[in-house]
């Protein structure tokens, strides 16, 4: 291996939200295949570290904190350009449009930073791609396309926009502990795969906000669909600040579901139980792609969100959405009646579901 201080050192921004993270590696591999001999660190929200963990790609993983106020978020800014200041980085490319990732990589003196010109930062760039407009209005984009774009910029021929993660060995002994809390053997594994009964995770909340959330009782009802026409074992996976949507199914369902986030579960172990479903139903959020990732049959339930924005041109999901006057909004709170989720049937779903699932697992088909 040659000395380090001969390498170009490449710093990539990663996005701050767990699906867009997700989203983001199609990129990275064509990062790391265009750039095979360089250093290649990755600046990320701890929180969204365990997304990359076991992730080939990167030599260095460079977390930080994000301030609760606004005196510590400029305490946390002249901290992170300070370490990699340290860094000597040659290159910076921005996968996210904040003005603040733009202004840390200029503060840490990196002498070239690649990134679309958005949120005001152009002056901060040297290199600045240019967003699809129509009458001065952004143009929906996969997330996918979008990042790709830039290595393309810089010369990749990369063409591959498969999602994928990796577990460690840690994070499987995590879901394993996790799985044997929750009353489930540690080692269950796809079996549908195998001619048993479907192992099916659904997803019901959404950190983009309410409205992109499918009804707590419909998710109830399709859970118990699952039990009693395809003998499911149905898990439910939501994050801590979503403990109200998992009680409202739980308490509406008429059969037992594992609750994950009761079994202490985290981001790390949940990679590995959603790579063992056979299937995830869930609302246009993280956990989606994580699905994709590991090649887990999915069904999405689009509402207010454009489904042109996260299109992940993934052969095994099905999306589910109704068409009404008013969408896509894009709104997070619905002003109206929430109609763009409210006729969206559990039957609707189901039906969807089971085209994901062996034939012989669905009752009179």
């Amino acid at each position: 291996m040659s000395d380090l201080s001969q390498k170009q050192r490449i710093l990539v921004v990663q996005p701050s939200w767990v699906g867009d993270a997700v989203m983001a590696t199609p990129t990275l591999r064509a990062l790391r295949e265009l750039y095979p001999d360089a250093h290649i660190s990755y600046l990320l929200r701890r929180y969204v570290k365990p997304v990359y963990e076991g992730m080939p790609w990167a030599d260095r993983l460079i977390t930080y904190r994000t301030g609760k106020t606004r005196a510590k978020a400029g305490k946390g800014t002249f901290d992170v350009a300070t370490r990699l200041r340290a860094g000597k980085f040659d290159l910076a490319i921005l996968l996210p449009n904040s003005f603040k990732s733009a202004l840390i990589c200029k503060m840490a003196g990196i002498d070239r930073i690649i990134g679309y010109e958005r949120d005001g930062r152009g002056f901060l760039l040297d290199d600045k791609l240019l967003p699809v407009k129509e009458r001065g209005k952004f143009i929906p984009t996969p997330i996918v396309k979008y990042y790709m774009g830039i290595a393309h910029y810089l010369g990749s021929k990369h063409r591959d926009f498969r999602l994928q993660l990796f577990v460690t060995e840690s994070e499987r002994r995590e879901a394993q502990d996790v799985l044997r809390r929750g009353g489930l053997d540690e080692t269950i594994d796809r079996p549908a795969a195998n001619g048993a009964s479907p192992l099916i995770v659904l997803n019901p909340g959404a950190q983009y906000g309410a409205a992109k959330c499918w009804l707590p009782e419909h998710f109830a009802q399709l859970g118990d669909r699952f039990v009693e026409e395809l003998g499911a074992t149905v898990l439910i996976s939501a994050a801590p600040k979503e403990r109200g949507i998992v009680d409202a199914i739980m308490s509406r369902m008429k059969h037992a579901a594992v609750d994950l986030s009761r079994a202490g579960t985290t981001l790390g172990a949940m990679k590995e139980i959603v790579r063992r479903c056979d299937l995830m139903v869930t609302n246009d959020t993280g956990p989606r792609h994580i699905a994709a990732a590991f090649d887990v049959p999915v069904v999405t339930i689009f509402g207010p969100t454009h489904p042109q924005w996260t299109e992940i041109y993934y052969a095994k999901e099905r999306q589910v959405a109704v068409k009404v006057f008013c969408g896509p909004c894009q709104k997070k709170i619905c002003p109206l009646d929430h109609r763009c989720m409210t006729r969206i049937t559990p039957g609707m779903v189901f039906d969807t579901a089971a085209q994901l699932l062996p034939r012989k697992e669905v009752a009179g088909v």
